[in-house]
């Protein structure tokens, strides 16, 4: 497991955003944006309308992944 979160640019609406994850979350993301057919900044979008005002997107991410592969 890779200690250091992994910075990648996504773009929500149009919108360009850094979201900082470890490589592992990075993985299962995009494992789950392909079984649904969608791009990763399609899934991230899902992901942003779908959190709390005060919750990150990274954070909203980790949770997203972690429900999905306990489900």
């Amino acid at each position: 497991m890779t200690a250091r979160p992994v910075k990648h640019s996504l773009t929500l609406r149009g919108h360009r955003t850094s979201v900082s994850l470890e490589e592992e979350f990075w993985q299962a993301f995009r494992s789950i944006a392909a079984e649904r057919g969608l791009t990763l900044n399609q899934l991230a979008v899902e992901v942003d309308e779908a959190r709390a005002g005060d919750v990150g997107l990274a954070s909203a991410i980790r949770v997203f992944v972690l429900k999905r592969y306990r489900g």
